[in-house]
C-alpha cells in the first residue's frame, strides 16, 4: 500500500479510535484539507496500515452526490486501487462497490432509505456523518434514526460526526451516553494565507447595481492573474448567466460548471486539473468535502440558495440569502488549500454578515 499523506488529522487518529472503542461515539472538528473526509474512514476500516479494525463496513454519509463520489475516488487513489475495491460509493442511480469494499460512501438520503429496510444496519461497524454543520432534513432525520438504532438494536454501532465548522456542544450531547457528552477532538488547519479583497457590484443606470452574475464574471477575469478560479454562485441559473457573461469577456481559461444536476462525467471534469487555467463556477457543493485542484483564487457572490417553508401559506421552496460569516470564511479557505491565495468577496467591505 502506498504511504498515505501526512495530513493534520493523523495526529488524532489513535485518540479517535480509542474514543469510538470506549464510548461508541465522538465528534471531530477539522477544517478542510486536514484529511477528515479521506484519512479518517480509511483508519477506521483498518486500511491505513495502522493495525486491525472492527469487522464490518464503515459507512460515510455525505450531504451531496458529487461529494460522495469525489471522496470515494480520492480514498481509492490514496490506496492505489480502483473505486469499487476497498473503497466504493453508492448514490442515487449509481453505485460502485464490490465484495472487498470496507469503506462505502453514500448520500444521507440513500442511507435513510437503507435504514428503512434494515434498521440495524447489519454488517456495518461505524457510520461517519460528514459535514454535519450542513443542517437539512435528511441529515437531522438520519442522526435521529442512527441514535435510535444504537440505543435499541445496535448498541455496538459506532457513530462519528465530523465538520469543518461546528458548535460541538449539541452533537456531543446527542452522541454521548450515561449523561456524559461524547469526546470532542479538534484538528488545526494546515493552510496557506488567503488575502481578502472586496469587489461590490458596480453602479448601473438609474441608480441600480449590476447583476451579481456580471460582478462575478468580471471579478473572475481579474482573479485569473493568481491561477485557476473557483467561483461560488447560488444556483444553476446564475451559473449559466455567469458563463454567458464570461464568454463575452473571453478570458484565457476553460470555464466549467460544478453542481449537483450535472452528469457525473462533467462533475469529474471540474474536479480534475487541466493544462490551462480554469474558472469553475460552483454552487455550495464546492464548499466542503472535496477539493478543486489548482485553485488559487475564490470569487464569492455572497449568496446561497436554501430551502424555506412559508408556514402561513403552507408552501415550501428555495430562497436566496446572504451567506453567514462562517460560510464566507469556509469559502475563502478554498483558495489556500494548496498555496497562498486570494478571496474576492462581491459585497461591500463594511457589510456585516450573520454568525450563522
Amino acid at each position: 500500500m502506498p504511504p498515505l499523506p501526512d495530513l493534520p488529522v493523523r495526529a488524532v487518529l489513535d485518540e479517535l479510535r480509542a474514543a469510538l472503542d470506549d464510548r461508541g461515539g465522538a465528534v471531530l472538528v477539522a477544517p478542510p484539507g486536514t484529511g477528515k473526509t479521506t484519512l479518517v474512514p480509511l483508519a477506521l476500516a483498518g486500511l491505513d496500515g495502522s493495525g486491525p479494525a472492527p469487522g464490518g463496513t464503515v459507512l460515510v454519509a455525505e450531504p451531496r452526490r458529487v461529494a460522495a463520489r469525489a471522496a470515494a475516488a480520492r480514498m481509492s487513489s490514496l490506496l492505489g486501487t480502483e473505486v469499487g475495491g476497498p473503497v466504493g460509493y453508492r448514490v442515487r442511480g449509481d453505485a460502485r462497490t464490490g465484495p472487498d469494499t470496507r469503506v462505502e460512501v453514500v448520500t444521507s438520503g440513500l442511507l435513510l432509505r437503507r435504514l428503512a429496510g434494515d434498521p440495524e444496519l447489519a454488517g456495518v461497524s461505524t457510520v461517519v456523518l460528514d459535514e454535519v454543520h450542513e443542517r437539512h432534513l435528511d441529515a437531522d432525520l438520519l442522526l435521529t434514526l442512527l441514535l435510535d438504532a444504537r440505543d435499541g438494536l445496535r448498541p455496538d454501532l459506532r457513530l462519528l460526526a465530523t465538520s469543518a465548522t461546528l458548535d460541538t456542544a449539541r452533537p456531543a450531547v446527542l452522541l454521548g451516553d450515561d449523561d456524559r457528552p461524547a469526546p470532542v477532538l479538534e484538528v488545526a488547519a494546515r493552510s496557506y494565507d488567503v488575502a481578502v479583497a472586496h469587489v461590490p457590484p458596480a453602479r448601473a443606470g438609474r441608480g441600480g447595481s449590476e447583476r451579481i452574475e456580471n460582478t462575478v464574471a468580471r471579478t473572475c477575469v481579474r482573479a485569473l492573474e493568481h491561477g485557476s478560479v473557483l467561483a461560488f454562485l447560488p444556483g444553476v441559473a446564475e451559473i449559466a448567466r455567469t458563463a454567458s457573461a464570461l464568454r463575452e469577456l473571453g478570458p484565457d481559461a476553460d470555464v466549467l460548471a460544478l453542481h449537483g444536476r450535472l452528469p457525473a462525467a462533467e462533475q469529474d471534469a471540474a474536479l480534475r486539473d487541466g493544462p490551462r487555467r480554469r474558472i469553475v463556477l460552483a454552487t455550495a457543493v464546492a464548499e466542503s468535502s472535496l477539493t478543486v485542484p489548482g485553485v488559487r483564487a475564490v470569487v464569492d457572490s455572497g449568496l446561497v440558495r436554501v430551502p424555506h417553508t412559508d408556514h402561513r401559506r403552507g408552501l415550501s421552496g428555495l430562497v436566496t440569502r446572504r451567506v453567514s460569516r462562517a460560510v464566507a470564511t469556509q469559502r475563502a479557505g478554498r483558495a489556500g488549500r494548496e498555496a497562498p491565495g486570494v478571496a474576492y468577496r462581491c459585497w461591500p467591505e463594511g457589510e456585516v454578515l450573520a454568525d450563522a
